[in-house]
């Protein structure tokens, strides 16, 4: 599985790189077909204090999956999202 993870409007650590990988990388315990994966972290313009935006995208044979989370920190945004994902591939390997 290629991985790309890009940090929009701030430069990202290499520690939450690290994380992102590593977290994305254990889908592929659910579904071995996926092709690439690409993590997009961004800062939202919202004063509240969740604005940080983890966007995860999944390309798989014959489809794309996306999850989505708004969090306080990047790495909780990136656990939910790989959580919404997991139960995205389950319901897409049963097709």
């Amino acid at each position: 599985m290629k991985l790309t993870v890009q940090s929009l409007h701030f430069d990202a650590s290499q520690q939450l790189k690290d994380f992102a990988d590593q977290k994305v990388g254990k889908l592929d315990r659910f579904f071995d077909g996926i092709i690439s994966a690409e993590v997009v972290l961004s800062l939202d313009k919202a004063e509240n204090t969740e604005n940080k935006v983890s966007k995860i995208t999944l390309a798989v044979p014959n489809d794309t999956l996306v999850a989505e989370k708004q969090c306080k920190s990047f790495e909780e945004g990136i656990d939910l999202a790989c959580e919404a994902l997991r139960k995205q591939l389950l319901k897409y390997k049963e097709k």
